[in-house]
């Protein structure tokens, strides 16, 4: 199988090293002409994490990554990804009859559009049809891990169970142990959420209150499963690989910008990188409004990030809610 990576940040330098490294597949390694990523894989094939592999293929040219390889992989900010398939709209030589859709696409971000409440494959759909075949990669995992032959758990799901199963068979290693999903809404409603906990739990570590993030971790599980069981999904999927598995490695891992930005947020310091879960919470925030479902975690957090409410006032009112039972 061809495959071509989409974005060279963190996550999408580690899938094509493990997919080219690990996989032994024809990788291509799209990034946009002059930006700071593409400079430095061109000039030194390496960025702060791995070393490409020679076989890589490094390209700027859109068209050309996306007509030459059958799976696309998609790895880009969850915020800028309708605007990335507006622009595959524009090449004429994409939007040709049936080019497409021997095409499949892999997603591989942990979001929710902010303004919508919208989940990626939503959006997808809504701009390239029903006919092109989309799938998402989720789980526990970060590329100092993997690099380093740390192996762990993932699961890839979409609508459509023999390209689950493809491309699991495709990408399963002894480095990253696929499961089948078989809940497309469960795993990217689950895969997003846990970046606002991962928020929360670093705004425990700003306190120093770490030990509530067993709490923070049976409380938010719950929480993301009500949302997910009204939204059409399955209530168990919250505790597997796209969210509560995804934990520790959001929650607790050094490596994790989201538990970073929640700590820094708290000792009032800047955070450079990328937390997806800043905008996931807002999203979260809309999705509890528009389905009634009490998401008593992730509108806090959204209090704080964006209606600047004091974060000791949030946790005490977090206690002062009505006792009730736990299930």
């Amino acid at each position: 199988m061809k495959i071509s990576v989409v974005g060279m940040g963190r996550w999408g330098s580690c899938i094509a090293w493990y997919l080219s490294a690990i996989k032994k597949l024809d990788v291509k390694f799209y990034g946009r002409a002059g930006s700071p990523d593409f400079i430095r894989f061109y000039n030194e094939r390496k960025n702060d994490y791995i070393i490409l592999p020679q076989e890589i293929e490094l390209s700027s040219d859109l068209e050309y990554t996306i007509l030459s390889s059958e799976c696309i992989v998609v790895s880009i900010p969850a915020q800028g990804f309708r605007n990335f398939l507006k622009e595959i709209k524009e090449i004429k030589e994409l939007t040709k009859q049936g080019v497409l859709s021997n095409k499949i696409f892999v997603l591989c971000m942990k979001g929710i559009e902010s303004g919508t409440g919208k989940r990626l494959t939503q959006i997808f759909r809504e701009e390239m049809g029903l006919d092109t075949k989309v799938a998402i990669w989720v789980g526990p995992g970060h590329v100092q891990d993997f690099y380093a032959g740390r192996p762990s758990c993932m699961v890839i799901s979409s609508d459509d169970i023999t390209i689950t199963k493809k491309l699991v068979n495709e990408f399963n290693s002894n480095l990253i142990r696929f499961y089948y999903g078989q809940d497309l809404i469960g795993c990217e409603i689950g895969a997003a959420a846990k970046n606002v906990m991962g928020i929360a739990a670093g705004m425990l570590d700003g306190i120093d209150c770490p030990g509530l993030k067993g709490a923070l971790m049976a409380r938010g599980a719950r929480e993301v499963a009500r949302l997910i069981r009204t939204m059409g999904g399955s209530e168990l999927t919250a505790y597997g690989l796209s969210h509560l598995g995804d934990y520790q490695a959001t929650l607790f891992s050094p490596y994790s910008h989201n538990r970073l930005f929640g700590e820094n947020y708290i000792r009032g310091l800047q955070t450079t990188k990328l937390a997806e879960g800043v905008d996931t919470s807002k999203a979260m925030y809309k999705l509890s409004t528009d389905y009634n479902v009490d998401l008593p975690i992730s509108t806090a957090i959204y209090k704080m990030l964006f209606e600047s409410k004091d974060p000791r006032e949030e946790l005490e009112a977090l206690f002062d809610r009505e006792i009730k039972f736990e299930f």
